[in-house]
């Protein structure tokens, strides 16, 4: 591999762009969820503003963490030499940038929780972060807020759609909790004063679950109340399953506990794009 297209892959790389293509499917199933297929445009800008964000946040969040990279992730970007810190924080601010004009076309309502999101997105490593629980809760209200946006973006945040922000929220939450469960060990070192630093591994994942229970729980009311039906009921029942039982299992393995939070997260996400489509359909 040649230089450049180490440093190209590099600057890629800090997008995390798994992560941001996902975080623009969620945006688009929250305009789905909200209206269906109506408005396609606003759905499009909303999807293409989230993914320029996340991908802006994941690389700013590089920039403030490389030193702690060093211990915990040296093969990342910034601390394997394949970007330097300047460049990743340049490259950080154009996307920022790009997500702006992106959400510039959208309501007021939307173009607000953009710009909300993007200020916590700059904040959270140097604000957020090294408060226990509080840098969790942040990155759970973004991950779910990614629904709000697409809602707000086509003017149809209903009460489906928020059922899926709190879903969504808590089980990031959830995961975020775990993952510090898993990354204690150089935590510690690096004197960051996370929630398993402070108040231990077992209380951390405790809390995991409680917050886990709430949210499964809460995951009924749409199927309550009449608003999705049973091809909703029987998705977001195995959904509640894995986020539920991974939660768990992270007293045990902490690494495949959040891979499975990750994924039940998605199928939820799937559960109410499926109870939306009948809807639509029918």
């Amino acid at each position: 591999m040649t230089d450049a297209s180490a440093r190209v892959g590099g600057y890629l790389e800090l997008t995390r762009p798994g992560n941001a293509v996902a975080a623009a499917v969620l945006t688009a199933i929250g305009a789905f969820v909200a209206v269906g297929t109506s408005r396609p445009v606003p759905l499009a800008l909303a999807a293409v503003a989230t993914a320029f964000a996340t991908g802006a946040g994941n690389a700013v969040n590089d920039y403030f963490d490389r030193e702690i990279d060093r211990l915990n992730r040296p093969d990342r970007p910034i601390p394997s030499g394949r970007v330097s810190p300047r460049g990743a924080l340049a490259f950080s601010l154009a996307l920022f940038v790009a997500a702006v004009v992106a959400a510039a076309a959208l309501p007021r309502l939307a173009l607000a929780i953009a710009v909300v999101n993007l200020l916590a997105l700059l904040a959270y490593t140097e604000l957020f972060k090294g408060l226990p629980g509080v840098g969790n809760a942040v990155v759970g209200y973004l991950t779910g807020s990614t629904f709000l946006f697409g809602a707000a973006a086509v003017e149809g945040l209903g009460s489906a759609v928020w059922t899926l922000f709190a879903l969504a929220a808590v089980a990031t939450f959830a995961r975020e909790l775990v993952k510090d469960v898993e990354d204690v060990a150089g935590d510690r070192e690096e004197g960051l004063r996370t929630l398993p630093v402070v108040a231990g591994e077992r209380a951390t994942v405790t809390l995991a679950v409680v917050a886990m229970t709430a949210a499964v729980a809460a995951s009924g009311f749409p199927y309550a109340r009449g608003t999705l039906g049973a091809a909703y009921l029987a998705l977001v029942v195995p959904a509640d399953a894995v986020m539920l039982g991974a939660t768990a299992w992270a007293f045990r393995d902490p690494g495949t506990a959040q891979r499975w939070l990750k994924r039940g997260t998605f199928l939820a996400a799937a559960a109410f794009a499926a109870g939306r489509l009948v809807t639509v359909v029918g």
